[in-house]
């Protein structure tokens, strides 16, 4: 009778070390996706806002039209066509839905001033000064606490636009997630407290994002 000898090895476990390597190899390569999928998924999101950001005050402008009003419209919807091209570059999908129509905000009708009676006594004009308006804070004091921090999509020099400082007024921004800073000026109008234009958002930002959620805004004289 012809018998048979089965060669020694370790055929279990080499089976189980080559099935450890695989799942291995599949569970890095999950991270390894999950992490860039978390990084596009905020500069998507850095490029909506600003989208976002520009519609609103653009919505705004045609609500209270003014002289300039056009000009104004031209040059914001100029922006979004540009960061629209930027967010093609980068593989983000989805359009912006464009906020609702505002209302133009009408002055209350005058009423009607009645004569007083003849013997009624007018009483004394007290003489009242208004506070000052200082744009929303002194020199050397944090203003817009909470707000982020994103891009107008402007070009040129580092420069700033808001809709809460008037033009002129210097603002530094530090991104508390890197520690950088930038000082610029206001140089046009927007709907929030501040955006930074190209040049000056690439000083202080994260590199691949598009949003400064952790941001302290102070107004320097």
């Amino acid at each position: 009778m012809r018998r048979t000898y089965r060669r020694p090895g370790r055929t279990g476990s080499n089976r189980k070390i080559v099935i450890g390597l695989v799942v291995a190899a599949v569970v890095g390569g999950g991270i390894a996706v999950g992490t860039g999928l978390s990084n596009a998924s905020s500069v998507c999101d850095g490029m909506d806002q600003a989208i976002r950001n520009n519609q609103e005050f653009i919505a705004t402008q045609r609500a209270n039209p003014n002289s300039q009003t056009e000009a104004i419209v031209a040059n914001r919807q100029a922006v979004i066509d540009l960061i629209n091209v930027q967010k093609k570059q980068a593989g983000c999908s989805g359009a912006v839905a464009a906020p609702p129509a505002q209302q133009a905000t009408t002055k209350p009708p005058a009423q009607q001033a009645t004569k007083p009676p003849a013997q009624a006594t007018k009483p004394p004009a007290q003489a009242t000064t208004p506070p000052a308006n200082n744009g929303g804070g002194a020199a050397g004091q944090v203003v817009c606490p909470g707000s982020t921090v994103t891009l107008s999509g402007e070009g040129g020099a580092p420069a700033a636009s808001s809709g809460t400082f008037p033009i002129g007024t210097t603002l530094r921004v530090r991104n508390l997630d890197n520690n950088k800073s930038i000082t610029v000026k206001v140089a046009s109008t927007s709907g929030s407290c501040i955006l930074l234009n190209n040049a000056a958002f690439e000083e202080v930002r994260e590199p691949g994002k598009f949003l400064i959620r952790r941001a302290v805004i102070e107004r320097v004289g």
